[in-house]
């Protein structure tokens, strides 16, 4: 692997102390790869920059990208950690194979990013709720404009410094028009046209004083899915409910997590789909406890209302110690900062 070190660090440029926005500061070096001629090349760490694309470039027409979001921590005596990180390879390979573009070998994306992270330590800030969130991406590079899968790619992965995601509770409206997802579609994976056909639906909402959206299937819109780009857990009967990972729903690694998590503490899951009248009658019986988002950014969110063809409905008001939203994610944030037991091996320490 070739290594060329930045000469100057712009962390100085910093103020820790404040609420650092969401993707503002990057760290120093990126990594890139590239492959051509059936063959991934030697992968480069090198100053975080731009790159030169021409307009014919494939990535542009005919949509060939996918990405990943994942996170490192430090521990209190600065040891990092990666949070499942394996479990985001295998997904992103899945991602290619859906959009018929090469995987990526696990020596290049899993080496590639310890010799990063090791790189750019200093942008990790070994503090409770500060995290480094990385994102892997590949995109499609040929220079042709025939309507067809590129011959040649770039991988990328690239860090950016983070704290919170959302600080409030969310307004979300029930999208009843547009979907996010459909049977045979790709749904299931990180492609970046999945997020950007789902931006105008989303502003939309906004505009009307919401924060996100609850989608429904594209077929009959009476079904939920998810909220925004984050898995969508329904309490209600002291049960979570959450869509089942399938064609149309992400595998999410943190929904994978509050399940496997919850299953163990004797915290009754239920994976299957809530439609929008089980969703009615569950207010109206006043059985829904909580409604919460995740996700690798937001980790969780909990909903305080829910919004269905100008109908508000409005979730309890509960303390924090009194959620089960946050039962979850303050043990899953203890794992992920080393402050608690970690029986599930989901933390990989970087040596």
């Amino acid at each position: 692997m070739l290594i060329e070190k930045g000469k100057i660090s712009r962390i100085k440029n910093i103020n820790w102390d404040v609420e650092i926005p969401f993707g503002k500061y990057y760290t120093d070096h990126m990594l890139f790869c590239e492959y051509r001629n059936d063959l991934w090349k030697e992968p480069q760490i090198q100053t975080f920059g731009n790159f030169i694309f021409f307009p014919n470039t494939l990535v542009f027409h005919y949509g060939q990208a996918i990405f990943e979001g994942m996170k490192a921590f430090k521990d209190r005596k600065n040891n990092i950690f990666l949070f499942r990180p394996l479990e985001h390879f295998k997904r992103f390979n899945i991602s290619a194979k859906r959009l018929a573009m090469p995987v990526i070998p696990k020596k290049i994306f899993v080496e590639g990013l310890i010799n990063l992270l090791k790189l750019d330590t200093n942008w990790i800030v070994p503090k409770y709720g500060y995290s480094l969130y990385i994102r892997p991406f590949m995109i499609a590079t040929d220079g042709t404009l025939t309507a067809k899968p590129s011959l040649n790619y770039l991988f990328f992965i690239f860090c950016t410094s983070v704290n919170k995601y959302y600080s409030r509770p969310l307004k979300v409206k029930i999208e009843l028009k547009y979907s996010r997802s459909y049977n045979g579609g790709i749904g299931f994976i990180k492609a970046a046209g999945n997020y950007a056909a789902s931006f105008f639906p989303t502003k939309k909402a906004q505009l009307e004083g919401f924060d996100q959206i609850l989608w429904t299937d594209s077929a009959t819109h009476s079904i939920i899915e998810e909220s925004g780009t984050m898995n969508v857990f329904f309490y209600i009967q002291n049960t979570l409910i959450t869509a089942p990972a399938d064609e149309k729903i992400l595998n999410g690694i943190s929904r994978r997590s509050i399940i496997e998590f919850s299953k163990k503490n004797n915290i009754n899951v239920i994976e299957k789909y809530l439609t929008i009248d089980e969703l009615k009658y569950s207010f109206k019986k006043k059985e829904v406890a909580e409604i919460f988002g995740t996700g690798t950014a937001v980790v969780i969110n909990h909903f305080e209302k829910i919004n269905l063809k100008n109908k508000n409905y409005l979730l309890p008001i509960l303390k924090k110690e009194e959620r089960i939203s946050y039962f979850l994610k303050k043990n899953l944030l203890d794992i992920q900062y080393n402050l608690n037991k970690d029986p599930y091996h989901w933390r990989f320490p970087i040596q």
